[in-house]
C-alpha cells in the first residue's frame, strides 16, 4: 500500500493545485485526525484538493493503480469512513465556497462545507438551509445520508432541499444529477451516501428564517415514564413548527442545573418552535409543564446561536458508538427498557436521544428518494461518548445490548448517518424494498466500487468495467 500511495503521488505532484500530505510532512498530523476519536490511521497520502479539476485527478489516479481511497468532507463519519490505512484520502476541506441567489431562495454549495460555513453566508440574506444540528459537521456526508435537524418537521430533510447535484464518478467524468439529468442518480443521492461518486456542488433550495423560539427544561428520573408517554403522543398532532427533542442522559454539574439533579439521570427537553412566537407559547408551556420548574427557559434565539449550541457537546477526539432505528409507536414495554437503562449509563456523556420526525419530512414518497421509509416518526439514537480507550468495551457493549433489547419493538430501517462501522449487515436494511434500485445505479456509477468506504452498497458486477456512455471532459 506503501508502494501504491508513493505511485499516486508521483502521478498527481507536478500537476496539483492543492495539497497532497504524506506521513512526516508539516501538517499531515493535523490533517490525518478525524472528529471520532476511535479511529486512528495513517492514510499513505491526503490529497487536499483545491477544486474540481483536482478531485478528478485524484480519483483517475487512485482508480487507475488501485488504491484504497477514502473522501472527507467535515471528518464526521461516525464509522470512520472520512480516513484509511495506507490509502489515499481525497480531502475537499479547501473547496468551501457558497453562493446565494437571495430573489430564487437558492445557494450553490461546494462539496468541502462545514454546516457553519452554509448557515454563516445564508443568515446574511435571512436564509436557511435545513441541515443538522453540529455546526463542524461535514454538510456533504450529512445530505447525502438524509440530513435531519431542528427544521426536519418544519423544511424536510437536507436531501429534500437538493436540486441538484454536480459530482465526480469513479472513471473521473463530471456528471450533473437533478430530476431531469440522470434522474435515477438524483434519487440515489438523496440518502444514498457517498456511494456514487465525490459530489463537488450541491444546489439548494433557501427558506427565510433568522430566529427561533427554543425552550429547555430536565425532567426528574422519577417522572421520564409519564414526560415519555406524554411527548409520544403529543407530538402526533404537533404543529409543523414544532421540534421537540428528548434525551436520556446524566445532568451535568452546571450552574444552569438544580442541585438536586446534577449527575442525575435526567430526560433533557429541547423544544423549537420555527412560527410566531405568540402561537407557539402555549405549545412550549404545555411541554416544559412536566419538566423541573427551576431548569425551565424560554427564550428567543438567533438561528446562528441554534445551531452552534450543541457543538461544544460533540467535540472532537472523544470516542463515540452509535445503535440507532425507528419505531411506529413508543409501546409501553419500550418505555420502561429506555427508563431502566437510564440508572446504568456507561459514561457520563452518554445518551439516548430521541426525536420525533413527522411533518414535511414525511410528506415525501418512500419511492421518491433513497432515503428510506419516512412513515414510522420516532427517531432513537443510543449514543455512547467517553474519552479513554480502556473503556471502549463497557460502552459498546452497554449501547449494543440495549439496542438488542429494544429492536423488538422496532421497525425495519436505520439512518445511515447514524451507523457504526460494525453495521455493514444494515445497509439492505437501511434502504429495503429500494435496495435493487440502488444496486443498479451503483452499478452503472461505480461498476468496480471504488467508492466503498461508506455504508456501503455493493455493484452487481463488481468484477465488471463499463463505460457511462458519456465522453469524459477534459481536464483544464
Amino acid at each position: 500500500m506503501v508502494e501504491a500511495s508513493e505511485e499516486v503521488y508521483s502521478s498527481l505532484r507536478r500537476r496539483f493545485k492543492g495539497e497532497l500530505l504524506r506521513p512526516g510532512d508539516c501538517g499531515y498530523e493535523d490533517a490525518r485526525v478525524i472528529w471520532n476519536g476511535m479511529v486512528a490511521r495513517m492514510p499513505g497520502l491526503i490529497a487536499r484538493c483545491a477544486d474540481v479539476v483536482d478531485v478528478r485527478r485524484a480519483i483517475r489516479a487512485a482508480s487507475e493503480i488501485g488504491i484504497l481511497t477514502a473522501v472527507r468532507c467535515g471528518g464526521h463519519s461516525l464509522a470512520g469512513f472520512s480516513t484509511c490505512d495506507g490509502g489515499m484520502v481525497i480531502d475537499l476541506s479547501r473547496m468551501r465556497e457558497v453562493t446565494v441567489n437571495p430573489e430564487a431562495r437558492r445557494a450553490r454549495i461546494a462539496g468541502g462545507c462545514l454546516l457553519g460555513s452554509i448557515d454563516t453566508v445564508t443568515q446574511k440574506a435571512g436564509l436557511v438551509f435545513p441541515s443538522g444540528v453540529v455546526s463542524h459537521t461535514g454538510a456533504s456526508g450529512l445530505i447525502l445520508g438524509g440530513g435531519t435537524g431542528w427544521l426536519s418537521r418544519r423544511f424536510g430533510l437536507s436531501c429534500d432541499n437538493v436540486e441538484g447535484f454536480t459530482l465526480v464518478t469513479a472513471d473521473g467524468s463530471v456528471v450533473r444529477a437533478n430530476s431531469k439529468e440522470n434522474a435515477d442518480l438524483f434519487w440515489g443521492l438523496r440518502g444514498g451516501g457517498g456511494n456514487f461518486g465525490v459530489v463537488t456542488e450541491f444546489e439548494v433550495n433557501l427558506h427565510p428564517l433568522t430566529s427561533v423560539v427554543l425552550a429547555e427544561g430536565l425532567t426528574a428520573e422519577a417522572d421520564i415514564r409519564r414526560l415519555l408517554e406524554c411527548w409520544r403522543d403529543f407530538m402526533a398532532d404537533a404543529p409543523l413548527d414544532l421540534k421537540w427533542n428528548i434525551d436520556l442522559c446524566l445532568a451535568p454539574h452546571a450552574k444552569r442545573v438544580p442541585i438536586e439533579l446534577r449527575g442525575r439521570p435526567v430526560a433533557s427537553s429541547s423544544l423549537v418552535w420555527t412560527g410566531d412566537p405568540e402561537v407557539g407559547y402555549p405549545y412550549l408551556e404545555r411541554a416544559l409543564s412536566m419538566c423541573n420548574s427551576d431548569s425551565m427557559s424560554s427564550k428567543v434565539v438567533s438561528f446562528i446561536n441554534l445551531q452552534t449550541m450543541a457543538d461544544s457537546d460533540f467535540p472532537h477526539g472523544r470516542r463515540y458508538y452509535t445503535k440507532s432505528g425507528y419505531f411506529t409507536y413508543l409501546d409501553d414495554n419500550s418505555v420502561d427498557r429506555l427508563v431502566d437503562a437510564v440508572a446504568t449509563f456507561p459514561s457520563s456523556e452518554t445518551q439516548i436521544e430521541l426525536a420525533y420526525l413527522g411533518g414535511t419530512a414525511a410528506q415525501i414518497g418512500a419511492q421518491d428518494t433513497a432515503f428510506g421509509d419516512r412513515s414510522a416518526p420516532f427517531i432513537m439514537n443510543l449514543l455512547a461518548n467517553w474519552s479513554e480507550a480502556s473503556a471502549d468495551g463497557g460502552n459498546i457493549s452497554w449501547i449494543r445490548g440495549l439496542f438488542n433489547r429494544l429492536r423488538p419493538a422496532m421497525k425495519p430501517g436505520v439512518y445511515v448517518n447514524f451507523m457504526s462501522a460494525d453495521e455493514q449487515d444494515r445497509v439492505p436494511e437501511a434502504y429495503r424494498e429500494r435496495w435493487e434500485r440502488m444496486v443498479a445505479v451503483k452499478t452503472h456509477f461505480d461498476p468496480n466500487n471504488f467508492f466503498r468506504l461508506n455504508q456501503n452498497v455493493p455493484p452487481s458486477n463488481s468484477g465488471q468495467r463499463s463505460s457511462h456512455g458519456w465522453p469524459a471532459e477534459p481536464l483544464r
